[in-house]
């Protein structure tokens, strides 16, 4: 027995030599710096951005969808399931131990010479068993690594739900309140509609204008209320989109500040080669890289012998007065090793699948590297060229205000139709919603830019109670 004992701790000293690649990360083609970097960039993509808005009524709402989102908790769930499947995997690494207990009562035949004497008798046994697989090849300790990459892996793909889950709700509610704002252009420009129509009725009864004039009054101001409803309807669908990111039923949304009121958050700094470690998304993909990498590992291990001690002890008895005493005692220790010799090349094929795996995953890897750097460059230009086209827009707005302004002038003057002023008010109505819908994609490009580049506000939002 102590011969066997010495033999193990020999071999598990020996034990230090792993089969498979190990892992580096691979090298990364990254810009030195984005296309469209903005010079006032600040350090904030460690903050909580969402509140740079200044809107306690957004706060609430991020804070409740990361409690109840059905998504994130999904997620969750799915991090505690790689959880226990790394601690099964990793428990193979360790000696197993069991007790067991057994009575029984048996009859043999009569017919037997050698059981003749003793027909009936009873059996109690008592055991403590223990069993190992030493490690010799790393084949469970690369088990154990694939494991592990698999359980951050999946923490990792709860963070990238968080990220989007926090993204989407800023989103929607800036979207919210764009339509809330749209809708009151919409309901202002009804009520001013309705007013001329009422007064051009008066005018025509009294055979000032033509039944011609009175017809376009009426028809702007019946398709300005046919825009209402509209509204109201993608109002009330876009409220039912926020509800489900934070895990209601379908109802209304509280209200805080007017778009017009919200806050420009900062853009935030950050080079290309940071999205490496900022973005949730990268980070899982690495994750399944290296765990890729560590099943060539098990699947080379294959290869080699396998090394197992077992062993129990215990006592046996046919009486049960006598289980505990000194003859009753038993043990047995027991080395087994074992290994292939013709597979039909069933472990070349397990080797040729796992390196297809890792070859795969590393081109993921890469390809998630590269659509973080574009989406970042996507989310920088538009916020640059949405701004431009903002203050272009704004503008725009203040001369078609003055150009109504002076149309509707010129009709009361009588140097003009009613024609010039409905144009011009046309188009002003089409500008300010186009102007607001604008605001809003401001707005949201930031909100972009903070997703794009990821960062330390992740983990903020992930520990949010």
């Amino acid at each position: 027995m102590g011969k066997i004992i010495a033999s193990a701790l020999a071999v598990a000293l020996l034990a230090g030599c792993m089969i498979g690649p190990n892992y580096l990360r691979p090298k990364i083609d990254a810009p030195p710096a984005w296309r469209f970097s903005d010079n006032e960039s600040r350090d904030l993509a460690n903050t909580r951005w969402w509140e740079q808005f200044q809107d306690p009524v957004l706060n609430d709402l991020i804070a409740a969808s990361l409690k109840e989102n059905k998504d994130l908790r999904i997620a969750a769930a799915r991090v505690d399931e790689f959880l226990g499947l790394y601690g099964e995997t990793r428990a193979s690494l360790f000696p197993q131990a069991g007790a067991g207990w057994q009575e029984s009562r048996q009859r043999l035949s009569q017919e037997t010479a050698n059981t003749a004497p003793l027909v009936k008798f009873n059996d109690y046994q008592g055991l403590l068993s223990a069993s190992w697989e030493i490690d010799i090849w790393g084949k469970l300790r690369r088990a154990t690594e694939a494991a592990r990459a698999d359980l951050l892996s999946s923490e990792e793909s709860r963070r990238t739900v968080v990220l989007t889950l926090v993204a989407s709700v800023a989103n929607a509610y800036i979207e919210l309140r764009d339509l809330d704002r749209q809708l009151e252009i919409s309901r202002r420009t009804l009520q001013s509609r309705e007013e001329t129509y009422r007064l051009f009725q008066k005018r025509f009864e009294n055979g000032v204008i033509s039944e011609l004039e009175l017809y376009q009054v009426k028809s702007e101001y019946d398709n300005t209320r046919a825009v209402i409803p509209e509204f109201e309807k993608i109002i009330s669908r876009q409220e039912h989109v926020l509800c489900i990111l934070l895990g209601r039923n379908p109802g209304p949304i509280p209200r805080g500040k007017t778009i017009d009121e919200l806050a420009l958050p900062g853009v935030p700094a950050g080079l290309p080669s940071d999205i490496l470690e900022r973005r949730p998304d990268i980070r899982q993909a690495e994750q399944q890289l290296i765990a890729a990498n560590a099943r060539i590992g098990v699947a080379r291990a294959l290869y080699f012998p396998s090394i197992t001690l077992t062993g129990f002890k215990g006592t046996e008895s046919a009486d049960f007065s006598n289980l505990f005493t000194g003859p009753a005692h038993i043990w047995s220790y027991a080395g087994q090793a074992s290994m292939p010799i013709f597979t039909a090349g069933k472990i070349s094929g397990a080797v040729k699948t796992a390196e297809a795996a890792q070859q795969e995953m590393l081109a993921r890897y890469e390809q998630a590297v590269q659509d973080g750097f574009r989406d970042v460059e996507d989310a920088l230009v538009d916020h640059r060229k949405t701004g431009e086209q903002l203050q272009a827009k704004l503008q725009y707005v203040d001369s078609l205000r003055n150009c109504a302004r002076v149309a509707r002038l010129r009709f009361d003057e009588g140097f003009t139709s009613y024609i010039e002023v409905l144009d011009a008010e046309r188009f002003l109505f089409a500008a300010e919603l186009s102007s607001t819908q604008l605001q809003a994609g401001l707005f949201r490009s930031l909100v972009n830019i903070y997703k794009a580049l990821g960062g330390g506000w992740v983990t903020q939002a992930a520990e949010q109670k």
